[in-house]
């Protein structure tokens, strides 16, 4: 049963979110009193309740989603929440629908976007994974994340060819290494106020790491927001390239580390935006004349799904006129499928930008 604190926090929590009349996230859209009354009893295996799925949301009205995920069993435990948020958010993606297995696809029929260098700056694609039998942040008790760290370092200390590599835990870095991950823009910090108020950064360093290969192309976070984000990435516009990478890493990794997988869901992860394929593709890409026109990038990133960014990411400018494209859809098609649509909307900008 879940105890009285807790269900005390989920009315007030509730009650909070219904007079937050300006608040606009899809926790608050879902989480109707039938649906909040029908999973405020609901314990997971690991001792999850519903005050660890929403208590982000309830805490920053201003998410755009406000749930997470404590561990695997809650995308089932509480599907009457997660079910219609997912489909919100992933459009396509009904409550009914099976997201495909995995398939990385003719790994080599991907290209080079701009193989003569003026438009793409660089490359980066990823995806994250979840460690089978551990549950996501909130749930991991300190010895979980020591244990966790130490089958990812030593399984990573066994690749091979470019993927070999070295491992920094965060814990006892000196500050050179420190400096020296944060030129390369490597480092990632404790998280931020969504993260923190899902309690995704307890026991802070432990746990944490980070891996990059020699010529520092591709890398893997360990226990930042996912068990592992996995990145592939170079200067330039060849997608090909990086995301063979990517395939040869993921597929590397998997035969030494199972990951968490559901088969309505594809491959579990702590957000509910990054589920299914797990893959995000982007370039840095400078299209001025296109910038000049947004309305005409706008209609071609719609067209093919494409979300444009600032140059830093969510909720920034576009710093002289770079921006960041990446795709948009994660669930219901497959990893090639995603990585494909980005090329060939990527492909479709830069034909127009030549043309402008």
């Amino acid at each position: 049963m879940v105890d009285a604190a807790v269900l005390e926090k989920l009315e007030a929590g509730f009650k909070k979110l219904e007079a937050a009349t300006s608040c606009k996230s899809l926790l608050k859209k879902y989480l109707t009193r039938d649906v909040f009354d029908k999973l405020k009893d609901k314990k997971t295996g690991l001792g999850a309740t519903l005050l660890d799925v929403i208590q982000s949301g309830v805490e920053n009205l201003d998410s755009g989603v406000g749930v997470y995920a404590p561990d695997a069993e809650s995308y089932t435990l509480f599907a009457p929440l997660f079910d219609p948020i997912i489909e919100d958010y992933h459009v396509g993606f009904s409550q009914t629908d099976k997201h495909p297995p995995k398939n990385f696809g003719d790994v080599n029929s991907l290209v080079n976007v701009d193989p003569d260098g003026k438009f793409v700056i660089s490359t980066r694609v990823r995806c994250g994974r979840s460690m089978e039998g551990y549950p996501f942040n909130p749930c991991l008790t300190e010895a979980q994340y020591k244990e966790m760290e130490a089958k990812v370092s030593s399984t990573l200390a066994g690749l091979e060819g470019e993927l070999k590599g070295t491992f920094f835990p965060l814990t006892g870095m000196s500050k050179d290494v420190q400096q020296k991950l944060i030129d390369d823009h490597f480092l990632f910090k404790e998280g931020d106020r969504f993260l923190q108020a899902a309690n995704a950064c307890r026991y802070w360093p432990t746990g944490r790491g980070i891996f990059h290969n020699d010529k520092k192309t591709f890398l893997i976070w360990c226990n930042e927001e996912d068990h592992l984000r996995i990145i592939s990435m170079q200067m330039g516009g060849d997608l090909g390239e990086v995301y063979r990478r990517l395939v040869h890493g993921a597929t590397e990794i998997e035969k030494m580390i199972p990951f968490s997988h559901h088969e309505r869901l594809g491959f579990l992860t702590f957000c509910p935006t990054n589920l299914g394929t797990t893959i995000r593709a982007s370039v840095h890409i400078k299209v001025p004349k296109l910038a000049a026109n947004y309305s005409k990038l706008e209609e071609v990133a719609g067209k093919y799904n494409l979300q444009v960014r600032g140059t830093r990411g969510e909720h920034t400018e576009a710093e002289g006129g770079i921006y960041d494209i990446s795709n948009k859809r994660r669930m219901g098609l497959t990893e090639y499928q995603a990585v494909k649509e980005m090329q060939d909307g990527i492909l479709e900008l830069i034909k127009l930008e030549k043309e402008a």
